[in-house]
């Protein structure tokens, strides 16, 4: 699975003085993906440490996933991954353009994943993305389990959310 990259977009979660939990969020920028998305989020792919092509190619000829537009124009995806044999989801992959970072394009789409599942959201990022682990914690998801060796720069931290 990949790392998300989310370059400190971090602005309203869990976290927040005010208490908002994410599930209850909702962005009007963020849309399930659709076909027609396929060659942006492919591009958009290029910003993670590690994509997995054939994983993306699978969620989108299934119709997993949501994109986060600005003015028309995809700008960030997360694809997230159905367990068949129990509830919830792994998030695979979230990126959002680097020039659109920091406006809460990242948190709308998690928030987006939060919502869609059935159960417990996990994921994997890398120990030095900072930005992206304290959207995570902000967002309620507890580091749960460290895999060694899981990118090809070093490990991975398991994240899961209840």
């Amino acid at each position: 699975m990949t790392d998300h990259d989310t370059a400190g977009d971090h602005d309203a979660t869990d976290g927040r003085p005010d208490g908002t939990d994410i599930a209850t969020l909702s962005d009007p920028r963020v849309r399930p993906a659709r076909p027609a998305d396929a060659d942006r989020i492919r591009t958009l792919q290029s910003f993670l440490r590690q994509p997995s092509p054939d994983l993306l190619e699978y969620g989108l000829a299934v119709g997993m996933g949501f994109v986060t537009e600005a003015d028309g124009a995809v700008v960030g995806y997360a694809l997230p991954v159905d367990s068949p044999t129990r509830s919830g989801c792994h998030l695979a992959e979230l990126a959002v353009d680097p020039g659109f970072r920091r406006e809460g394009r990242a948190r709308g789409l998690l928030a987006s994943v939060v919502r869609s599942a059935d159960g417990p959201v996990t994921l994997q990022a890398h120990p030095d993305n900072d930005a992206a682990l304290t959207l995570y914690a902000d967002a309620g998801f507890a580091v749960v389990d460290r895999r060694v060796d899981a990118y090809a720069d070093g490990d991975a931290l398991v994240l899961r959310r209840e």
